[in-house]
């Protein structure tokens, strides 16, 4: 490891023992057989060679060309009628059993119902196919043991019919019911039978022989793919004016009349009325909550008297719903009028009529749906669409994912004897998917496409493995992270698929570790090039978050708002997306302080400067006429630029634009991944991994130092974030020229060379005064909005999404 890392002041040492190969960290590029390339093939016991030439010739549906082709045997299961009775009282509690070879499903039971209804869907992969013929009983439920059996139908699978998405769906059909003899007996039963793939649209609600066999009936539901939509959040803007009339309690004691506002689990409150001790009291301060559809919880405004350090005494209050705010969708609008609404009386009788009491209170109250609500970090934002379907742009491409799988992950519960149970979880934009859960495997292979609309190129796709703790157990277990994937979309070529196996990293208390590697192929399809090309020049946010600004510390609350309501609705879906799976997704704890990313982002600071330090070394070495050469060619250019300054500007972006042409040969050839020497992931000790991990406030004993400790990590955590954007500033100019995003850079290349020819063809003194007449320019002639060149600067990537 020597010579692997620059100086380190002010650290630690190092943990002891040797480190991990740097290699087995980085992505590796696959060739997978995708449907896109190779036609999907049908190899099941017992298919006639007829069926497998007719399946070899169709095609796997083009919105599952990025995953490899599965084959299943799916069973609809309908209905059924005319079931006879099998108890001496005449009632009959039916369920039906769906066996292949050892795997065996069952629907539920309907109990006294001679007339059944399931629609139940089976599937059963084509790897675990070990009988020529599949069996379908209809069963009676007996409590003393020993169900009956009504009636069955067997289906020879060489006879089994192929359909191919986006073939029209099966039709089901009636079947009659055999005993055991072969018998057509009373009963009828519909279901229908069909070889399928992935890409049927049975397949996400399906029961799996891969997986639910093995779960159980009550976790049946905690193993299915799902797909899930975040809640739309809406900035509500609270204005508490002032009052008139208020009543105090003791008419002794000025009052000292402040504002309580309550939404849910948002309160917020005003500081003392002014002037001191009157019963008319000017607030003039505003709040701002988060909402979502629908807006059924109501705001609670309580004029509170201080008594005094943490007693408060209610001098009126009022539950306002939030359909009473007038909506604004941008800035341009008409201007929201403050409201008087009258306060009622605090009483402990509900109904008692207090008809003199007529204290009002003054409100300005806007739901603002021109803001995007950020519910992420902005390093990393998946979406940056307003909450106004008025004001959105629109797409300008299609994301598509398609999780292949995972190898070598760590067993996570190898205490009960299990190994691990993964699903992957993943979100852009407000869309969630869950993948099904493979049960018991350390190689899982899910298969499964998913497709977002693009409206931004400069967002991040989020993919996060976890291990599935509700298997088996009352569902109070929290679910394990295994890894985390974030890909940004602008450092991806369009119309091109990437294919990688990406390690999934792990950084606990005892030093990072790896914990297996995910399986991905990612295509990024652009639909409107104009349009995408456009928005390297538009805000990244929409107008409101530049005309009407929010603070910075108002806009940390309010993502902490919305990341709690946004895991709130889903942890309440069916299947719920548990609380701790969004959190971890959404990075709830990354504004803590970490010893370690600070000193990442110093390094980062400091690894800009070394294009100053070669700058100085090649200066020195032409100084010193290392090449004789080269020296002299300096010296001509110096001397020809002398005599004709007017050639400066142009040579210098000409020198860029021929820079960022050589550099093309050099341009990154797959996507980038969170670098673990970048974030110090591998060079931390564990004194600082104990700190970083440490709860907040610390777990110490000693209150001083518990004091001094939860002071340094909150001033720590301000610094970090101040030094990683200036990190963040210094990378973005770097990665104008180093095709890091490849359609940034040949815009400014090709702007380059513009600006190259105009200023040759342009006299030097004109492109002056021009200039300063236009930075000299009358405020009246400037717009508020953020310049082009601003915007593009914006929109360029930093490698802040590559920090663990």
């Amino acid at each position: 490891m020597k010579g692997a890392m620059p100086p380190r002041p002010f650290m630690m040492p190092g943990p002891g023992g040797p480190m991990p190969p740097p290699q087995q960290f980085g992505l590796v590029e696959t060739r997978p057989p995708l449907a896109a390339v190779l036609r999907p093939r049908f190899n099941i016991p017992g298919l006639h060679p007829s069926a497998a030439a007719a399946s070899a010739a169709g095609k796997i549906a083009s919105t599952y060309d990025l995953v490899e082709s599965m084959r299943f045997l799916y069973v609809h299961v309908v209905k059924a009628k005319d079931l006879p009775a099998v108890s001496a009282a005449g009632t009959i509690d039916p369920f039906v059993e769906v066996k292949l070879g050892n795997f065996k499903g069952t629907t539920p039971v309907l109990g006294g119902n001679h007339n059944p209804s399931w629609k139940q869907v089976f599937a059963f992969s084509a790897t675990h196919l070990q009988a020529h013929v599949l069996e379908v009983a209809v069963k009676a439920k007996d409590l003393a043991g020993g169900d009956d059996l009504i009636g069955r139908v067997g289906f020879d699978l060489s006879e089994v019919p192929i359909r191919v998405p986006p073939d029209s769906p099966l039709a089901p059909q009636w079947y009659r019911l055999e005993n055991k003899r072969g018998e057509k007996t009373r009963g009828e039963i519909m279901l229908s039978v069909w070889l399928g793939t992935q890409a049927d649209e049975a397949f996400p609600d399906a029961w799996h022989s891969d997986a639910h066999a093995a779960a159980g009936p009550g976790a049946v539901a905690s193993t299915r793919a799902k797909v899930y939509f975040s809640p739309k959040l809406v900035y509500l803007r609270v204005a508490a004016i002032g009052a008139q009339d208020l009543v105090p309690l003791d008419a002794s004691r000025p009052a000292n009349a402040c504002v309580k506002l309550q939404l849910a689990g948002q309160v917020r409150r005003t500081r003392p009325g002014a002037p001191p001790g009157t019963l008319n009291p000017i607030w003039n301060e505003e709040f701002m909550f988060v909402v979502s559809e629908p807006f059924d919880e109501p705001l609670f405004v309580t004029v509170e008297d201080r008594v005094g350090p943490g007693r408060d005494e209610p001098l009126g209050r009022i539950m306002l719903p939030l359909n009473a705010a007038m909506p604004r969708h941008d800035h341009f609008g008409k201007p929201v009028e403050p409201r008087w609404y009258s306060l009622a009386r605090p009483s402990d009788d509900p109904d008692k009529k207090e008809g003199k009491f007529a204290s009002k209170i003054q409100l300005r109250m806007s739901l603002d749906f021109g803001y995007h609500v950020l519910d992420e970090s902005t390093y990393y934002s998946s979406d940056l669409q307003p909450s106004s379907k008025h004001t959105r742009k629109p797409s300008i491409g299609i994301l598509e994912l398609g999780i292949l799988g995972a190898r070598n992950l760590i067993p996570m519960k190898g205490k009960d004897g299990r190994t691990t149970d993964a699903y992957c979880v993943a979100k852009y934009g407000p869309k969630w998917v869950r993948t099904r859960t493979i049960l018991n495997t350390l190689n899982p292979q899910w298969n499964e496409q998913y497709t977002w609309e693009v409206f931004d190129p400069c967002t991040v796709i989020t993919v996060v493995v976890f291990d599935n703790n509700q298997i088996g157990k009352n569902g109070d277990a929290r679910d394990e992270s295994i890894g985390k994937v974030r890909i940004r979309l602008s450092t991806l070529e369009t119309d091109r698929v990437y294919t990688h196996f990406y390690p999934l990293l792990a950084l606990k208390p005892s030093g990072l570790k790896k914990t297996g590697e995910l399986h991905l192929a990612v295509r990024f399809t652009c639909t409107a090039w104009v349009n995408m090309i456009a928005l390297y020049g538009r805000p990244l946010l929409p107008k409101m978050h530049y005309t009407q600004p929010i603070s910075v510390m108002q806009l940390d609350y309010l993502r902490h708002q919305a990341m709690q309501i946004v895991a709130a609705r889903l942890s309440r879906a069916e299947p719920p997306l548990r609380r701790e799976v969004v959190e971890y997704m959404l990075d709830v704890g990354s504004h803590m302080f970490s010893l370690r990313r600070s000193k990442a982002n110093f390094y980062r600071i400091t690894s800009l400067f070394c294009g100053f330090a070669a700058t100085a070394k090649w200066y020195d070495g032409i100084r010193s006429w290392r090449n004789p050469i080269t020296t002299v060619l300096v010296h001509m250019l110096f001397l020809i630029l002398i005599c004709y300054p007017e050639l400066i500007l142009p040579t210098i972006f000409l020198y860029m634009f021929m820079i960022g042409l050589w550099n093309y040969r050099y341009r990154p050839r797959h996507p980038p991944y969170m670098d673990t020497k970048l974030c110090h992931a591998e060079f931390t000790n564990p004194d600082e991994l104990d700190e970083e991990f440490d709860s907040f406030p610390s777990s110490r004993p000693a209150d001083i130092v518990r004091m001094r400790y939860d002071r340094l990590r909150s001033v720590g955590g301000r610094v970090q974030t101040v030094v990683g954007d200036l990190a963040t500033q210094g990378e973005r100019a770097h990665a104008l020229l180093s095709w890091r995003d490849p359609r940034a850079t040949a815009i400014f290349i090709f702007l380059s060379l513009v600006v190259a020819i105009v200023l040759y063809v342009t006299p030097f003194q004109v492109l002056l005064v021009i200039a300063m007449l236009y930075l000299l320019r009358h405020p009246r002639f400037r717009s508020r909005m953020p310049s082009v060149p601003f915007n593009f600067y914006r929109r360029l990537p930093a490698k802040s999404d590559m920090l663990l």
